[in-house]
């Protein structure tokens, strides 16, 4: 032990430095004179006694566990101190008090001695909380901040008014600041949440009354014209559900082309070598993922099981489960499950509105990780996904804004509305979303597995709070503004909406957060024209309203099946003979074009027994028909409604082989192989490891 410890701090010299205690000071923990050490070839300023060394004077930490926490650190974007904590190598206390003898400060608690709430309203409570800390009180003539990141003090002080100065640190744990927080400014900080997102970018000014008076008119406009001019209004009708139709499939063909193209060039290419880029690789950051909770009485245990399947280092995962502070249903059903270190539950206030993207506005003030992603409660992302996207974000430009992955299902076997969803889903997330990103045009996203880079998101302003499909205002948004998403090859399975009417009542909401998103965005149409261009212009008119159009007058275009049986149809009794036979060929064109991507997108072997059922999707299509019409409904009487989709029905994540083994918390051998194994070039080797933090 004692030549071990020896070796570890050789490299340094330390000599005694005091430095003058805050006055007045109440409660607080005091710190122990640190010491200041100077490496032995370093003729400039005095560095601190590195963190480790302190631990292992205090004999806090084992030598063996320290040197395995600085192999990790040279590797990762995160904190040693949160590695220890992380892999148990030392207690929170301990770990406190290394870092007042480090920063020569004092340790306050703050569930004893509560922050002035003056103070956080100068400061902005948002800003606390993104900067883990919180203005405590001012005395003899300075304000004291306690902070969870003393390393960052120097540069937040800069970002503080000016009228406060001088600053002042002082110690606090990162939980013991969030709680502080959230007792003095809960409500603020869910009002903030409800309003992120620019007023002329967001739904929350909808004008309920209005849009009824408009729906109401044009329903009874168009009941007067079938009544009275039939044959006019249901051309005019059918019209524009054939041009939606041309318009949606031949954006589906070159999505297609574009995909089955690219991919047999990947195909034909020769494996490129891999020659590492001159410098350092990058360090693996912190990933924040949030899964949002609603009435889940029984699927907590299971989502802990499935997440414990990562393989991303658990110093550099935190996953926080967000759940409604009114929902005891599924609070009671976390209380009862043992979460890991790197799993917190944040609990979101009642408000006048209670939708997912409200709840991932608050939550992501809680977030730690530079790269925030989403997952559904149900989901069971495979085990590398993390390791996918960290990669990806390295080696992507900074333009590239979200990541987005494939979205599969585990139970697709169950029944028939299981298999179609699947293959639906399949054509949407492996082929048409990919042909989209390649083609430059926006890509709506998907609500799960959705990646971003944070600084990005939050100049965004986050989701918009009232729109029930925040997932695809998300991704008109990220254009507007510039920022690009790009497909991974990373799968997250969940389980297949399965039942017809909770199958109907989960599409009629994307389809009126569809109508919204149009609506909002289209406020300004030439606005919109200018900050996405000509070519995403129109296909954002063909996903949204052509995709709006085609679900709700779907029975007018069926309609015309009927003339082969020699029943009258008013557009076909009037339309020239030479023009019938076209018009038959482009529908079985467009039901051929389904039939060749469905098949195409289920080709591999996991999905392979669901070819034979492609074509049965022709039958699975009317429910949204009826989707669409309650989605409209919706639009007018209850546009804020979030129609809760039960989960957990058929769930048979835990038995699915794709998923592989957990990773042990303590196993660190593969965990440390598997990070330097993630880029292209190792870390570089060093005589000794640095114990500077």
């Amino acid at each position: 032990m004692a030549q071990a410890k020896a070796s570890i701090v050789e490299p340094f010299e330390s000599v005694a430095q005091d430095a003058p205690p805050l006055s007045s000071q109440q409660n607080v923990t005091p710190a122990p004179r640190r010491q200041r050490v100077f490496p032995k070839s370093h003729s400039g300023p005095a560095l601190r006694t590195p963190l480790g060394q302190i631990l292992l004077e205090m004999g806090e930490v084992e030598p063996g566990n320290l040197l395995k926490a600085l192999a990790l650190r040279q590797r990762e974007d995160v904190r040693l101190g949160d590695i220890l904590l992380t892999h148990g190598w030392v207690d929170e206390p301990a770990l406190m008090a290394a870092l007042a003898r480090q920063w020569q400060v004092s340790v306050v608690d703050l569930t004893r001695e509560h922050p002035d709430p003056r103070l956080i309203d100068a400061l902005g409570a948002e800003l606390c909380l993104a900067q883990a800390m919180v203005p405590w009180r001012q005395i003899g003539g300075h304000t004291v901040i306690a902070t969870a990141r003393p390393e960052s003090f120097a540069a937040l002080k800069s970002e503080l008014p000016a009228k406060f100065a001088p600053y002042r640190m002082m110690l606090a744990p990162e939980r013991e600041v969030h709680e502080s927080l959230l007792r003095r400014r809960q409500t603020a900080l869910i009002r903030r949440a409800e309003v992120k997102v620019d007023l002329a970018e967001s739904c929350r000014t909808h004008n309920e009354a209005r849009a009824a008076r408009i729906a109401t008119a044009f329903v009874i406009l168009t009941c007067l014209g079938l009544l009275f001019a039939p044959q006019w209004i249901f051309g005019a009708l059918f019209g524009w559900v054939m041009l939606t139709l041309i318009a949606s499939m031949g954006l589906k063909l070159m999505a297609f082309a574009a995909e089955f193209s690219a991919l047999r060039k990947a195909d034909a290419r020769p494996v490129p070598e891999r020659r590492p880029k001159a410098g350092p690789p990058p360090r693996l950051p912190i990933i924040s993922v949030m899964v949002p909770l609603f009435r889940e009485n029984d699927i907590a245990a299971r989502l802990v099981e499935r997440l414990g399947k990562l393989t991303y280092p658990r110093e550099l995962l935190d996953v926080i489960l967000v759940a409604e502070q009114s929902d005891t249903i599924t609070r009671d059903a976390l209380a009862r499950t043992q979460l890991p270190r790197w799993m917190r539950v944040v609990s979101v206030p009642d408000g006048p509105i209670k939708t997912k993207p409200r709840a991932l506005n608050y939550a992501l003030s809680f977030c730690r990780g530079s790269v925030i992603g989403v997952w559904d409660a149900e989901d069971a992302p495979e085990p590398d996904q993390l390791h996918i996207v960290a990669r990806h974000f390295a080696q992507a430009p900074a333009e590239v804004a979200c990541l987005q992955g494939i979205l599969d299902y585990y139970n697709p076997r169950t029944n028939w509305l299981s298999r179609c969803f699947t293959i639906e889903y399949a054509t949407w997330f492996r082929m048409f979303l990919p042909g989209l990103a390649r083609l430059g045009f926006v890509v709506p996203l998907g609500g799960t597995t959705l990646f971003f880079r944070r600084d990005a998101l939050e100049k965004l302003g986050g989701w918009d709070a009232h729109n029930v499909t925040e997932d695809a205002d998300l991704g008109v948004r990220l254009a507007r503004h510039g920022y690009r998403t790009e497909l991974i090859p990373a799968v997250t399975y969940e389980e297949a909406n399965c039942r017809a009417i909770p199958w109907v009542k989960q599409r009629s909401r994307w389809l009126k957060g569809y109508a919204m998103t149009w609506s909002v965005h289209m406020r300004d149409p030439l606005q919109l024209w200018r900050d996405l261009g000509t070519k995403r212009f129109i296909g954002v008119q063909i996903l949204i309203l052509g995709s709006l159009s085609q679900y709700i007058l779907a029975p007018v275009l069926w309609s015309f099946w009927i003339t082969l049986f020699g029943l009258w149809h008013p557009i076909a009794s009037n339309m020239p003979a030479v023009l019938f036979w076209p018009m038959m060929a482009l529908f079985v064109a467009s039901e051929l074009i389904n039939i060749a991507a469905g098949m195409w997108a289920v080709r591999h072997e996991e999905h392979r027994h669901l070819i034979k059922w492609v074509p049965s999707l022709h039958l699975y299509f009317p429910l949204g028909a009826l989707a669409g019409w309650k989605a409209i409904y919706e639009v007018i009487a209850m546009p804020f409604y979030w129609d809760k989709t039960h989960h957990g029905i058929f769930d048979t994540a835990q038995s699915h082989d794709a998923l592989g083994p957990a990773l042990s918390e303590t196993s660190l051998i593969p965990a440390i192989a598997l990070v330097s194994d993630q880029f292209s070039k190792p870390a570089p080797r060093t005589a000794r490891a640095p114990l500077i933090d």
